[in-house]
């Protein structure tokens, strides 16, 4: 099927070309999210005549995208969820997810907006992009921890894997002094009735 594409659409072409896609895509996507009409003679040319229009509303919807990327980008978000001590998430991360917590934070970001590379399924800071106008993009931080305190343990640069490490080197060392001082008070009372 031939359209022609209202605005610009990844992956696809700018605004004004006549692409084919497979109709499945332009009936339950692109034409009723109104971003693209059938190529017909009649369109075409209503296209042409209201084309002035088209770039002008893109290009105020642009501009305002890209003042809400500058103040988004870069910016990091905690989110916090139940998990197992090696760090595996019970369930996962989910853009609706990622727009919750930057609403939160007094951002207007859509879950259809935001873009997940793979489901996150373990603690961690992860990369997250967020695109808020087919040429305007964001890329935010998640910080995905169990409580506020690991939140800024991981946001200072540790990991839970280390930071368990640290812990269990740390009783390991505790118990070896407990041991050794066990192993000497043993030996002095060996040695106080043989002594005499």
């Amino acid at each position: 099927m031939q359209v022609i594409l209202l605005e610009r659409v990844a992956k696809l072409g700018q605004m004004g070309e006549v692409v084919n896609v497979k109709q499945g895509f332009a009936r339950n996507y692109l034409l009723p999210q109104g971003k693209a009409l059938r190529a017909s003679d009649a369109n075409i040319a209503a296209f042409e005549a209201r084309k002035a229009e088209l770039a002008s509303r893109n290009d105020d919807t642009r501009a305002e995208a890209q003042k809400i990327a500058e103040t988004l980008d870069g910016k990091s978000f905690v989110i916090i969820r139940s998990a197992s001590d090696a760090g595996a998430l019970y369930g996962s991360v989910t853009p609706r997810d990622v727009a919750e917590a930057a609403e939160a934070e007094g951002f207007a970001v859509e879950r259809r907006s935001v873009v997940l590379a793979g489901p996150i399924k373990f603690l961690g800071l992860h990369e997250v992009s967020i695109h808020l106008h087919p040429e305007v993009e964001a890329q935010v931080t998640l910080n995905v921890a169990r409580s506020p305190e690991e939140a800024e343990l991981q946001a200072s640069g540790k990991s839970i894997q280390e930071l368990a490490a640290e812990e269990d080197a740390a009783a390991e060392f505790e118990i070896a002094e407990l041991f050794d001082d066990i192993g000497s008070a043993g030996r002095d009372d060996d040695e106080g009735p043989l002594g005499e």
